[in-house]
């Protein structure tokens, strides 16, 4: 399914009250990696670990996500205007399966909000008032591990519902198509 002039496929759409209706649609590389290399360049995007990544980098990082079957990611969209950048993945094919006991219902997601004009209280919790549903409609238990030192993301992990775990080292990935850098992060789990 699309919407108005945009040809992006919507693959989840949730209504939410006094905020607006948000969908997602898989990130196109090609297309949208100048907006990503907008949103990821930023100093307050440091915990995403692409600071310094040029565009075709970010095209690059992203066509590789694109080609793998454990991994996606997705334009959030409120009301058609793209607002957040979501990942999802399967942590047993991840670097975080180093670190606790990935379960085969799990799923991994990474949000990355996209610069605001203002700052609109509620505005995180309301995406994961529609994010939230759609990754444990299909999974019994989702895992965030944002950076360790993030602690406005770990307080709005809390605030939602997620139970915080432990601090862990995320090791360093090297292969020819990504390189991670090692990363402290802290656990959150939240189950359906």
């Amino acid at each position: 399914m699309t919407t108005g002039t945009d040809p992006r496929p919507t693959v989840y759409e949730h209504a939410v009250d006094g905020f607006g209706t948000v969908r997602l649609t898989p990130v196109n590389p090609d297309r949208d990696a100048p907006l990503l290399h907008s949103w990821v360049s930023e100093e307050r995007a440091r915990f995403w670990g692409m600071r310094d990544a040029d565009v075709e980098e970010v095209r690059e990082i992203y066509a590789h996500l694109d080609s793998l079957t454990t991994h996606h990611a997705y334009l959030v969209h409120r009301d058609d205007v793209p607002v957040a950048l979501f990942q999802t993945y399967d942590p047993r094919a991840d670097r975080v399966s180093e670190c606790y006991e990935a379960l085969p219902g799990d799923i991994g997601v990474h949000l990355l909000l996209a610069p605001a004009t203002a700052p609109e209280p509620g505005f995180t919790a309301h995406l994961l008032e529609a994010l939230v549903p759609y990754c444990l409609s299909t999974h019994e238990r989702m895992v965030a591990e944002p950076d360790a030192a993030n602690g406005k993301a770990l307080a709005l992990l809390e605030r939602s519902g997620f139970a915080l775990g432990p601090e862990v080292v995320l090791p360093e990935v090297v292969l020819p198509e990504v390189h991670l850098v090692e990363k402290r992060a802290r656990l959150a789990f939240l189950s359906r």
